[in-house]
């Protein structure tokens, strides 16, 4: 199993602040598990967004980032501040 979050503006897009997915091969990285949620359209398609980032286990990392069964991974816009 692996716990997705999402953070800022995508949760309030998204009307959630996460989920629990059944970890399989198909989930081998980040960007694979944000194409598992892009394939669901509509709202999802935020998370298409260039600038998203994202974190492993609190760590954040890139979309190429292995995922393995029960890790963490969230998604969040990008901060500026001035």
């Amino acid at each position: 199993m692996i716990s997705i979050q999402f953070f800022a503006r995508y949760r309030e897009t998204l009307g959630s602040d996460g989920e629990r997915l059944q970890w399989d091969a198909s989930l081998a990285s980040v960007n694979d598990v944000r194409q598992h949620f892009l394939a669901r359209g509509g709202a999802w398609e935020v998370l298409a967004e260039q600038n998203l980032m994202c974190a492993r286990n609190q760590e954040l990392c890139g979309l190429d980032e292995p995922v393995s069964d029960g890790d963490e991974v969230a998604f969040f816009p990008t901060v500026t501040g001035g």
